[in-house]
């Protein structure tokens, strides 16, 4: 028995990076596979059809979790499709590198709805399922800026 077989795993921002090597582990190691992507289309069709070939229950999403109704429709969605959600690797983020001085306010907004309040929503959403089936595991990926800032 394979060490996550028989779980059903929610990635997001799993289309590139870090997310994608954590979906490919997850569904190496016998976990069905939810996960989302925004901007890189092509990217998750092809990490979908990748992931396939370990014979395990694979979908991706196109979702904005940085909205509350979206990450609700896809907590729903993920149920519907796949019976069950076990773990959820909070994992989308984005950046914008660069000076503080040179960073509008819109930047400065879109960075703390995808690495923050994304996090809020896909936990809120997928609390209601874990509480009721009384178990769930939540993975809050975060950065090294967070550790330790970059010059601005």
């Amino acid at each position: 028995m394979k060490l996550l077989e028989g779980k059903t795993a929610l990635i997001t921002g799993a289309s590139k990076g870090i997310g994608r090597k954590i979906a490919e582990k997850f569904a190496e190691h016998g976990a069905n596979v939810a996960f989302t992507y925004l901007s890189s289309v092509e990217k998750g069709q092809a990490l979908e059809q990748e992931l396939q070939s370990f014979g395990t229950q694979v979908k991706g999403y196109r979702s904005d979790a940085s909205k509350f109704d979206e990450a609700d429709k896809l907590i729903t969605d993920v149920v519907a499709d796949f019976g069950t959600l076990d773990i959820v690797v909070n994992n989308a983020g984005i950046t914008k590198d660069g000076l503080l001085m040179r960073m509008t306010e819109e930047q400065w907004d879109e960075v703390l709805d995808v690495n923050l309040k994304s996090i809020f929503n896909v936990t809120k959403a997928a609390s209601k399922i874990m509480m009721k089936n009384r178990k769930g595991v939540f993975i809050n990926m975060s950065s090294v800026v967070g550790v330790q800032g970059n010059a601005g």
